[in-house]
């Protein structure tokens, strides 16, 4: 296959990447690239300058005090990445905190002699704007066709889920993305709970995710908890729940009297803002209506806590 030589700085890039039928021209990938299971293989560009292992509340400090002095969260190798002659660098201005940012990648860029790659910067504020960078991404690598197909089942898959819970009761649903402190989550998730038939509570469509309090928690009771840490596993989601079930405010609330709160692989599907937001609707779907949508994803995705 002919095209440009793609270094992909961002997880759900990657998977863009994949989904087109581009994978042979990937040389490089970030160190949170790692689906599908094969992009292990290449070379990893970039590492977090934070220990990720630690306790979320810690990693939370840890975020702020680099950003307080205007300290990126991220390293790019960027000698590795000048010897793997990338074409086309992907990354994102999202988000400074989830991923490598564009200002890193001109960082990196900033001794580089000769041609120097094109950079395609992805903004996914919102589902349309997943979309969008799905086609620019496509239109990037020369693959146009294959990003309108790819988007064309994308939106057949969302239209059939809504179509599904439509008619459904619409539990009010809380959606965490951070543990410790509590983080709502905001950008696509507020649409894709509305789509899987569910009445959003806290963070608004196409803006950042919102900071949370226990009392503001306790104040809505929701039916529904969904927990989605951001770059968490399931395993990893079990780990920190402690800072929230040690606390009599959580332990008073429906959704935990009634067994309706739900962790995730936040990590692998909510958090990513790429193909697999189609299944993370219809993952969401499942735990909002356990009635009407088989469980299919249940102890890969997500299980009860």
């Amino acid at each position: 296959m002919t095209g440009p030589r793609i270094a992909s700085l961002l997880a759900s890039a990657t998977e863009i990447v994949c989904a087109l039928g581009a994978r042979d021209r990937l040389v490089a990938r970030s160190h949170e690239c790692d689906f599908p299971s094969d992009v292990a293989d290449l070379p990893a560009v970039t590492a977090p300058k934070l220990d990720t292992s630690r306790p979320s509340g810690e990693i939370d400090r840890d975020v702020k005090r680099l950003l307080e002095q205007a300290l990126s969260i991220y390293t790019v190798e960027a000698e590795r990445l000048r010897g793997l002659k990338p074409d086309l660098i992907v990354t994102q201005t999202q988000c400074e905190v989830c991923a490598v940012s564009e200002h890193d990648v001109v960082a990196a860029l900033a001794e580089w002699t000769g041609t120097r790659p094109e950079i395609v910067s992805l903004r996914p504020d919102a589902l349309v704007d997943v979309f969008a960078d799905i086609e620019r991404v496509a239109a990037a690598i020369g693959r146009v066709d294959a990003g309108a197909a790819l988007v064309a089942s994308m939106k057949q898959r969302i239209a059939a889920v809504a179509g599904k819970t439509a008619s459904l009761p619409k539990p009010r649903v809380a959606c965490i993305e951070w543990i410790e402190p509590l983080m709502a989550a905001g950008n696509w998730m507020p649409e894709l709970v509305a789509l899987a038939g569910g009445k959003n509570l806290f963070g608004e469509a196409g803006k950042h995710s919102p900071w949370l309090t226990l009392g503001e928690l306790a104040a809505a009771d929701p039916d529904v908890v969904v927990v989605l840490p951001c770059g968490f596993d399931i395993a990893r989601c079990l780990a920190e729940m402690p800072a929230l079930t040690a606390k009599p405010e959580w332990r008073a609330l429906r959704a935990v009297r009634e067994s309706q709160v739900y962790l995730t692989d936040g990590n692998q599907y909510f958090n990513r803002p790429g193909p697999r937001l189609a299944d993370s609707l219809e993952i969401l779907a499942e735990m909002l209506h356990p009635a009407h949508i088989a469980p299919d994803h249940h102890g890969n995705a997500w299980v009860r806590g």
